[in-house]
C-alpha cells in the first residue's frame, strides 16, 4: 500500500514564488510543478469517493486534478494558512460536482429510488442499535434484497452527495469561513486545459536523465511511497528524496527554457 506522503513545505515555498510572479509563463511552470507534486492527494480523495461507484477512477482522478488547480489559482495565504486543507476542499467539491452531474444524467431505476427509503432507514435504524455503520450485507438480509441491490443504492446515494455551499469550515487560525468563498468560476480551468498541461510535464520527465525520470514515474504515476522505490532500486530512501528535488526543481527549469525557444 503506498502512503500519500506530499512535501507541502516545499510546496508552500513554490506557492510564495507562485503568487509573487510578475510573468504568466512563469507561474504557469511553477503550477505545473506543484500539481505534479501534490498529486499523490488528489489521488488519495479520487480513490476515497470512487469506491462506491462504476467510474474508472482515472477519470476522477482527472477532475479532481482541476480542482487542484483552481486551489493553487485562488489560494490566498492571508486567508488560509493551510494550503492541504484548502486544495482538499475544492479537489473534493470538484469531484462531487462531477459525480452529481453525471448521476442527473443516470435515471436510475424506480424501484432502486424506492427501495434507497427502506435502506436509509435500516441505517439509522441498525447504527442505533449498534452503534456503528450496518455492513451492506446485513442491510441486505434485513431488507431481503441482494448485496448488489444495496450496492447500486449506495451508489446513487452517494452521487448525489454534494458540498453545500454555504458550508463553514475552519482555517489553521481558526476563522470560520465559507466554501463559497473558496469555488473558483467552473470556466476559469478546465479539463481540456489540464490535459494540455499534462502534456508538457510529460514532455519535460522525458527530457530528465534516466535515474530522475525513474523516481518520477514511481512515486508520482505509480503511487509507490519513497521507501518503496528505495527497496526496488536499492538505493536509500535518502537518496530516493533527493533524486525527487532535483527532478522537481528540473523540471522547472525544462519547461522554463522551453517558453524560450
Amino acid at each position: 500500500m503506498a502512503d500519500y506522503t506530499v512535501n507541502f513545505d516545499e510546496i508552500g515555498e513554490w506557492l510564495k514564488l507562485y503568487k509573487n510572479a510578475k510573468d504568466e509563463k512563469q507561474k504557469n511552470h511553477l503550477q505545473n510543478v506543484i500539481v505534479l507534486t501534490a498529486m499523490p492527494l488528489v489521488k488519495k480523495i479520487a480513490r476515497g469517493l470512487a469506491r462506491r461507484n462504476t467510474d474508472p477512477v482515472e477519470d476522477i482522478i482527472q477532475v479532481g486534478s482541476v480542482g487542484l488547480v483552481k486551489a493553487i489559482q485562488l489560494y490566498k495565504p492571508e486567508v488560509s494558512e493551510n494550503f492541504k486543507t484548502y486544495a482538499t476542499y475544492l479537489i473534493t467539491g470538484e469531484i462531487r460536482h462531477y459525480l452529481r452531474d453525471k448521476v442527473a444524467m443516470i435515471k436510475a431505476p424506480r424501484e432502486i429510488y424506492e427501495l434507497a427509503y427502506r435502506v436509509n432507514k435500516m441505517m439509522e435504524k441498525l447504527k442505533d442499535e449498534q452503534g456503528n455503520e450496518p455492513t451492506e450485507t446485513m442491510l441486505a438480509e434485513e431488507l431481503g434484497t441482494s448485496v448488489g441491490k444495496i450496492k447500486e443504492v449506495i451508489d446513487v446515494e452517494r452521487r448525489k452527495q454534494t458540498i453545500s455551499l454555504d458550508q463553514i469550515i475552519t482555517t489553521s487560525n481558526d476563522e470560520s469561513l465559507s466554501l463559497f468563498d473558496k469555488i473558483a468560476d467552473d470556466n476559469h480551468y478546465n479539463l481540456e486545459t489540464f490535459q494540455e498541461d499534462k502534456i508538457l510535464i510529460n514532455d519535460a520527465i522525458s527530457k530528465l536523465d534516466v535515474k530522475l525520470q525513474e523516481v518520477v514515474v514511481l512515486n508520482y504515476f505509480e503511487d509507490m511511497s519513497q521507501t518503496q522505490i528505495a527497496n526496488k532500486l536499492g538505493i536509500s530512501q535518502m537518496q530516493v528524496s533527493r533524486r525527487l528535488k532535483k527532478a522537481l526543481n528540473m523540471l522547472l527549469t525544462i519547461l522554463s527554457e522551453k517558453e524560450k525557444v
